[in-house]
């Protein structure tokens, strides 16, 4: 037992590992906070198909030779609000409206990749998770989010409460569910985009 501690312990003198579970822990953190709600209000999958919308977006970032995160961040936080319009606008369920979308990016992101000369290592490294592309980029990234999401929803809880569990209630109160909502989707966004770098 104290061998395995003491390679534990060991193992924290490398910083890509500190930096990995700082990261990772932030993720976490933010995911936990905004997962009641998504669940609660029929959006359970959104972190699946936002996943698969960062395939299409890392593809992109390759072709142009950009950062994945700087490209994928907005593609992702547009593609969490198209889930939010196509739930609004039509009757179409959330999780329905986030299968529509990530089989499109999915496709679109096979495309992408084809064009670019297939699957490379940098995408596989980027999409599968690796404890040595954590930057310090991705680590001031996830202090902001963790920081920024945790205060949204300790701020915000009376009205995301309201909103969760009924709709005109809230809307009474004076609360304006579109921006509440365009909120939740761009958080979730976000920290789905950092995220699947650490998955």
């Amino acid at each position: 037992m104290n061998n395995y501690l003491e390679l534990l312990l060991q193992s924290f003198q490398y910083d890509f590992i500190v930096d990995a579970l700082i990261v990772g822990v932030l993720v976490a953190i933010s995911c936990s906070m905004l997962g009641t709600f998504l669940v609660l209000r029929k959006l359970s999958l959104i972190g699946d198909g936002l996943a698969h919308v960062s395939f299409a977006a890392v593809a992109i970032a390759m072709l142009t030779a950009q950062s994945p995160l700087v490209v994928g961040i907005p593609i992702v936080a547009a593609a969490s609000l198209l889930i939010l319009k196509l739930h609004e606008k039509t009757n179409i369920h959330g999780d329905a409206a986030i299968g529509l979308v990530s089989s499109m990016a999915i496709a679109i992101g096979v495309m992408i990749s084809s064009l670019s000369g297939g699957y490379n290592v940098d995408l596989f490294s980027y999409l599968f998770g690796s404890l040595l592309v954590i930057s310090k980029l991705d680590l001031i990234l996830s202090i902001t989010l963790a920081i920024t999401v945790v205060a949204a929803v300790v701020w915000l809880y009376p009205k995301l409460f309201a909103m969760t569990y009924d709709e005109e209630y809230a809307q009474i109160l004076g609360i304006n569910i579109r921006h509440m909502n365009y909120l939740l989707s761009i958080l979730t966004a976000v920290t789905i985009a950092l995220g699947i770098r650490i998955v």
